[in-house]
């Protein structure tokens, strides 16, 4: 027996999702493939050999109806061969944007119902974390578990400053890292105004290297309120030997984000803000998308700008666009509306990662940055 299901009807299922994505390939008439699949024929099915799935094989062939078809049959959207390619990445190889498009929206619609289905469940189920982020019960997956896990701040053999977490056996993951220093310097030029006029008020979340604090401290006239949200003890003992709790007009919040968004003890610092910022580590989509709720009261006038680290997914080209149009959905029913800036993060002096395990190899950078609309 597996999963339920006996050997025999096992094997069955094999010949026919084998059967199913040979056909495929070999470009037979569409009437073919959906007599295959209405005689049930899995259309999940992966063959061993590569990987390959129904999606897969519909797009190597370039045909944009079939792919529509074993979509709306319930192919899985962002299933990988074996080389690590999705159908999207398969689309793009052959600059195929129609049949892209169509798997990047279904991914939108599977992701947009998971999200809903894992917020009106009580309590939610693991059915509602979104695939675009595996499930990691490590310190790169688990808040909880990164807490309480150490963390090493040094420098790389490239000179890099880095901040790692063992992610498992001998695996570490940057927390944060010096080649991010691009981003958080078009991000803080985007969020803050050329002016910079006085009395700015600056809320961040996440304080990793300190990378983006500090650029927010260097600036012409520096923040009169600069809140630091960090739950990490050892962050906070690193931020202490840095000086950060003498420096004037920062207050540090030790805890998580939750622990204070909608606390008197936020607000009572300085009202609202006119820049928030956040960056968390071993979060998933949906603590982000929860942050996104909050953005009403954190955001004061409709001058006031928010961001944060457009990083989920990032390790395939699919996966980051549907996550870019999932959040900018959320922001939208929050009633935040979003820019999109394109920061290119390929030309790297050094290797970015070292021994450290990849969680960003796309050539651009989208930077988001949200304000309030405001309704006439």
């Amino acid at each position: 027996m597996s999963d339920g299901i006996d050997d025999g009807a096992v094997h069955a299922l094999t010949i026919l999702g084998e059967h199913l994505v040979n056909t495929i390939i070999a470009g037979e008439p569409f009437a073919t493939v959906k007599e295959i699949l209405d005689n049930g024929a899995p259309v999940w099915y992966q063959n061993e050999s590569e990987g390959l799935s129904p999606l897969h094989a519909a797009a190597y062939t370039q045909n944009a109806e079939l792919v529509k078809y074993v979509i709306a049959e319930g192919a899985v959207w962002n299933a990988l061969d074996n080389q690590k390619n999705s159908a999207g990445d398969i689309a793009l190889s052959f600059n195929n944007q129609e049949i892209y498009h169509s798997i990047r929206d279904a991914g939108i619609r599977a992701e947009m119902l998971l999200a809903l289905l894992s917020a009106s469940s009580a309590p939610p189920s693991s059915s509602g974390v979104l695939h675009i982020q595996s499930t990691d019960s490590t310190a790169a997956g688990s808040t909880d578990v990164y807490l309480t896990s150490k963390l090493t701040f040094k420098t790389d053999e490239h000179g890099q400053e880095i901040c790692v977490v063992n992610a498992g056996g001998e695996e570490e993951v940057g927390v944060m890292m010096g080649w991010e220093r691009p981003i958080m310097e078009q991000t803080v030029k985007a969020l803050v105004p050329e002016t910079n006029v006085s009395g700015l008020r600056v809320l961040n979340v996440g304080f990793g290297l300190g990378i983006i604090d500090s650029l927010f401290q260097k600036l012409l006239t520096p923040p009169e309120h600069h809140v630091i949200i960090e739950a990490h003890p050892d962050v906070l003992q690193h931020m202490r030997a840095l000086g950060w709790y003498e420096k004037p007009g920062v207050t540090i919040l030790e805890g998580k984000w939750q622990d204070f968004v909608s606390s008197e003890q936020l607000f009572s610092l300085c009202g609202g803000f006119d820049v928030v910022y956040t960056d968390t580590f071993s979060e998933d989509y949906a603590a982000l998308h929860q942050f996104f709720e909050h953005l009403p009261d954190l955001l004061d006038g409709p001058d006031a700008r928010f961001s944060f680290f457009n990083g989920l997914g990032a390790t395939n080209l699919l996966f980051y666009d549907v996550y870019t149009r999932i959040s900018e959905l959320h922001l939208a029913e929050v009633g935040a509306d979003v820019d999109w800036f394109d920061v290119d993060v390929s030309d790297d002096a050094y290797d970015r990662w070292g021994k450290t395990r990849e969680y960003f190899n796309l050539p651009i950078y989208r930077l988001p940055v949200g304000k309030m609309n405001v309704m006439g």
